[in-house]
């Protein structure tokens, strides 16, 4: 399996719609959860973050380097 750096960085939709409303409610409910557990995961939060980044743009890195793309290809 080939890791594509040069695909990376093109910055081309490559997350679904169905996708993107389960990275954004994991994410938010992520974030919820590490506001409310005593001491702060911070693990939970970068998650979250990183769920909830992807999720907004539409974008994600580590799919563009796999070259994978879950966007509906209906017309």
């Amino acid at each position: 399996m080939n890791f594509d750096y040069k695909r990376m960085l093109k910055f081309e939709h490559n997350v679904g719609e169905k996708e993107k409303k389960c990275r954004l409610y994991g994410g938010a409910a992520l974030l919820a959860i590490s506001l409310f557990v005593p001491g702060g995961e911070v693990l939970l939060l970068l998650v979250g973050l990183v769920l909830v980044a992807t999720g907004y743009s539409g974008w994600c890195p580590i799919y563009s380097g796999l070259n994978k793309n879950t966007c509906d290809t209906q017309g």
